[in-house]
């Protein structure tokens, strides 16, 4: 099975996770940095990193429904629709302490919010390992990859595609 959505073959979804996990993380260090005593400054720049990752993780989002589309109903679907639920529970538990934050003026953090942040990466661990699985359950279906650099050389095929997978 393959990604709908690819860059010279591979699938974009597993590679756009990465970022909105990141920039997650990365607030919550900031938040945790600004509720321990750190500059003041820390706990807007946090805020404003967990609104860069709700928009990194809108995007993923996207691409996981337009992936989903074409998996069959099966363990994998159950694994891929399991996996991008968790992922959204995630964002919304962000997307709930930025809306809350939204209307201080220093936008800092608090002892409630880092809790929350930190239970909102707790999901996400759990969305990790999910989409751990659903990439095994892939490669159990066949799909193949390059497993050097070696293998992108020379590709004559459009780098960006948006094709229908075979089945």
């Amino acid at each position: 099975m393959q990604s709908r959505l690819r860059v010279q073959g591979h699938p974009i979804q597993p590679m756009l996770v990465t970022f909105p996990l990141g920039l997650f993380v990365s607030a919550t260090v900031f938040d945790l940095t600004d509720v321990i005593g750190g500059p003041a400054f820390l706990g807007e720049v946090g805020y404003w990193t967990g609104v860069a990752a709700l928009f990194a993780a809108a995007m993923t989002t996207i691409a996981g429904m337009v992936d989903l589309w074409d998996v069959p109903g099966d363990r994998t679907r159950r694994t891929a629709v399991a996996f991008n639920l968790v992922n959204a529970t995630m964002a919304a538990m962000f997307l709930l302490t930025c809306l809350v934050r939204a209307h201080s003026p220093q936008r800092g953090a608090s002892a409630a919010i880092l809790v929350t942040e930190l239970v909102a990466l707790a999901v996400g661990g759990v969305g990790v390992h999910l989409g751990a699985r659903l990439m095994r359950q892939f490669d159990a279906r066949g799909r193949t990859e390059a497993g050097t650099f070696d293998a992108l050389g020379g590709v004559a095929a459009p780098t960006v595609e948006v094709v229908r997978p075979r089945p």
